[in-house]
């Protein structure tokens, strides 16, 4: 079994733990790589009895990313798959704080849940921590705060320590959602945070050829709550879709290292651009959201005008993507018709520039 990055005694780091955390035994004719188990029953008395409940491929993904994130690690069937069990933790008639910039399907299941009058829900600028904070004290039935950083699409970043432990002063539970950071730039975990979030379809995969979430806690009754709570409603992943997202985490931290050096650098370049009124990037991660000068109407044009660039609503894949978010009727209103967010992969720096700067020049020609 491979060392998480809390065990002193093997203090590994991330690139390296990317790479060996969950692979089998080093034993001779021992495959390198964990097997594909492809298993609806197993024989019984044992620890496995039936598919909904575990799989060999599942733990050796599970060791990986709790091994990252520093802490146990669960698969789920999706990105919402993961979302809607963390909401499932949520007492009746409890309280949830949230970004009112995030993933539009988390702030659709937190609106699908209070129309049904399970739960209900406030959402506040994540970034003005001291209005956060007051909400959550002024709600007696707050229950769980759920944070994005960097919040999608806009990119800003929560002061988690600070959040975390004012939560946590009021007996809240706090979920951060680490899609965008990954492990390898923030670890929400030893912050204090409860339950860590991954939409694993996007960078932890990062192929664009996966749907996959994952959860990770340190706590060991509120993981056995997930476990169970997963056994029950069959929010499990396919031992294939988990092999390839494991496969996927081997390499992560060059994806991650090669894609953000380019965003640092577009995002530079972009801010000299006469047709991009605002730029927000967090400083780190390879997700750049930009505001084009004439709105909605010309950040459509510039969405569909790029050659190199793909115009796609998912992220953190090896490709290049853009898209603007408002285009989607269940983004916030706050977000402006003329933002596109964009998620950089791993191509050459010099030819993503050249064919978004020629899209932009359409947009504000000289």
């Amino acid at each position: 079994m491979s060392a998480s990055r809390s065990d002193a005694s093997s203090p590994l780091r991330p690139a390296t733990l990317a790479v060996t955390a969950g692979r089998p035994a080093k034993e001779p004719d021992a495959p390198f790589n964990a097997p594909i188990t492809m298993a609806s029953t197993y024989v019984a008395t044992g620890d496995l009895e039936y598919g909904r409940y575990g799989n060999p491929t599942w733990s050796a993904f599970e060791e990986a990313l709790g091994a990252l994130e520093g802490g146990r690690a669960l698969g789920y069937a999706s990105g919402m798959a993961a979302v809607t069990a963390v909401l499932d933790l949520v007492g009746l008639g409890s309280g949830v704080v949230a970004p009112q910039h995030a993933y539009t399907g988390s702030v659709m299941a937190l609106g699908d849940l209070e129309s049904r009058g399970r739960l209900h829900s406030t959402l506040v600028d994540i970034t003005d921590t001291d209005a956060v904070i007051a909400r959550m004290s002024e709600d007696e039935d707050c229950a769980l705060l759920w944070v994005e950083s960097p919040t999608n699409p806009a990119l800003e970043v929560a002061d988690l320590p600070r959040l975390i432990e004012a939560a946590h002063e009021l007996s809240i539970r706090v979920v951060v959602d680490n899609t965008f950071a990954t492990p390898l730039r923030q670890n929400p975990l030893e912050s204090g945070a409860d339950i860590v979030l991954h939409s694993a379809t996007k960078f932890l995969a990062g192929h664009s050829d996966v749907q996959m979430g994952a959860l990770v806690v340190r706590d060991e009754a509120v993981h056995k709550a997930l476990k169970d709570r997963r056994d029950l409603t069959g929010n499990t992943p396919g031992p294939f879709e988990t092999w390839l997202t494991l496969r996927g985490m081997r390499t992560l931290h060059v994806r991650l290292d090669r894609a953000e050096e380019t965003a640092k650098d577009l995002a530079d370049r972009l801010e000299q651009h006469r047709a991009v009124t605002e730029v927000r990037y967090p400083g780190f991660g390879a997700i750049v959201s930009v505001v084009v000068e004439g709105g909605g109407p010309a950040a459509d044009l510039l969405v569909r005008d790029t050659r190199l660039w793909a115009h796609a609503t998912s992220l953190g894949g090896v490709e290049s993507t853009l898209e603007r978010r408002r285009r989607w009727k269940a983004e916030a209103a706050t977000i402006p018709e003329g933002l596109v967010r964009l998620s950089v992969g791993i191509e050459d720096a010099t030819d993503l520039w050249t064919d978004l700067e020629r899209a932009l020049d359409r947009i504000a020609p000289r």
